[in-house]
């Protein structure tokens, strides 16, 4: 039989509780959050905080479950995380000049697309002719954009069809155009077949990644509904800061 001396017990559980001592230090390093972006550097060691975005109140609840729509991405029960973006970035698209592929609308009239009212209600969106249109955005000046939110009715889930949003740096969309979403998946459009997904509208909108492009003006488009062929507008914002 081998003997064991008290020196050897004891150095065995000093080992033991050294060894239980980092595990508890793992276990613990593990549970702590993650960092929040809001304090993750950006390129050139910019701090990256949430663009301020208010929502509207919601005016229906779910997603229906007869919506046969192609292409259709699946819903989402969870509130939308924060877009991060450098400091200083905010909306510079409110009351900026609009234009539009019809600038008679049945409903409303054009400057309602970027007058601060998201609520969806009835006098909060205009209605515009069928088929292909667009709207767009003047925003004065070349801006780094970094993400546009917009939506077009959000009384009742709805699906638009050909969402198309482009930005570039003159009117006629001929110079440095770029697509920063686009979910004409068979180009009906004419303007690129895209591999976004078609979404349901929601109170939250469309929120989309612009990457920090330098542009001075914006335009979406749609190609009407899965009610009707028609178009609407309730809020387009645009985030953005000037260009150093």
């Amino acid at each position: 039989m081998t003997t064991v001396s008290t020196c050897d017990r004891l150095e065995r559980r000093a080992a033991a509780a050294r060894r239980n001592v980092w595990w508890c230090a793992v276990v613990a390093m593990l549970a702590l959050p993650a960092a929040s972006g809001a304090q993750a550097p950006a390129a050139g060691g910019q701090k990256l905080v949430p663009i301020p975005i208010v929502l509207p109140q919601p005016v229906f609840e779910g997603t229906p479950q007869n919506l046969r729509v192609p292409n259709l991405e699946k819903p989402s029960y969870k509130a939308r995380a924060p877009f991060l973006a450098p400091e200083g970035v905010a909306n510079v698209a409110r009351r900026k000049k609009v234009t539009s592929s019809d600038m008679a609308p049945i409903i409303g009239d054009i400057p309602m697309i970027n007058d601060g009212d998201r609520s969806g209600e009835e006098g909060s969106y205009i209605e515009l002719g069928p088929g292909k249109q667009w709207v767009q955005i003047d925003l004065g000046a070349p801006y780094e954009v970094y993400a546009l939110l917009f939506w077009h009715f959000h009384n009742m889930p709805r699906v638009y069809f050909d969402v198309v949003v482009q930005i570039a740096d003159d009117a006629g969309f001929a110079k440095n155009v770029r697509t920063v979403f686009n979910n004409d998946h068979d180009n009906t459009s004419g303007l690129g077949a895209g591999r976004d997904m078609n979404y349901v509208e929601t109170s939250e909108g469309k929120l989309v990644d612009a990457k920090g492009g330098i542009a001075r003006f914006v335009r979406l488009y749609t190609n009407g509904n899965n009610a009707n062929n028609l178009n609407h507008y309730v809020e387009v914002e645009v985030f953005g800061r000037p260009v150093k």
